[in-house]
């Protein structure tokens, strides 16, 4: 690997790990640890709607505190197993992604409940921000070349994959 495809891949999962693990770390640690139950103005927010029964607003924030704690596992989890070397398949790091996508739509569910349009629009933002990081992890060792930055410039004839 060239200096420059090591540099730019390095800072890549650098900064998604930092991202999704410290975010998730928090929101899971707020939800699990340190509330017991939705705080009053989430459980007036949804109070009256069908979350408010089923599943209940406090199981919900559980429930989301779980899947939340789940993402930041997933992600130690993908570090303890090494998978930011470049020559690891990174299936843990993937499924934490792919969990943060779902964990969105849930939250951008209980938002379209509320009628709360802008989050619903912050929530879909999100969604969609954490799907390019998963396409960006692809298109990086193993599942593309070592080479993956500095083909670009033209320097090396394009190699397979």
């Amino acid at each position: 690997m060239k200096w420059e495809d090591t540099a730019v891949y390095a800072l890549v999962l650098a900064g998604i790990y930092l991202l999704v693990g410290v975010l998730f770390f928090y929101a899971g640690k707020e939800k699990i640890i340190e509330g017991h139950g939705a705080p009053p103005p989430i459980a007036k927010q949804f109070s009256g709607t069908f979350l408010a029964t089923i599943p209940g607003v406090d199981a919900a924030w559980t429930i989301l505190g779980i899947l939340e704690s789940l993402i930041f596992i997933l992600v130690v989890v993908s570090l303890v197993r090494l998978e930011f070397l470049p020559d690891r398949r990174k299936g843990f790091l993937l499924s934490a992604l792919g969990l943060a996508i779902f964990t969105f739509s849930i939250l951008a569910m209980g938002q379209n409940v509320t009628g709360e349009n802008e989050g619903v629009a912050e929530l879909f933002t999100y969604a969609g921000a954490t799907g390019v990081l998963m396409f960006l992890v692809l298109m990086m060792p193993p599942y593309r070349g070592a080479n993956w930055i500095s083909r670009v410039r033209g320097d090396d004839p394009p190699g397979p994959g």
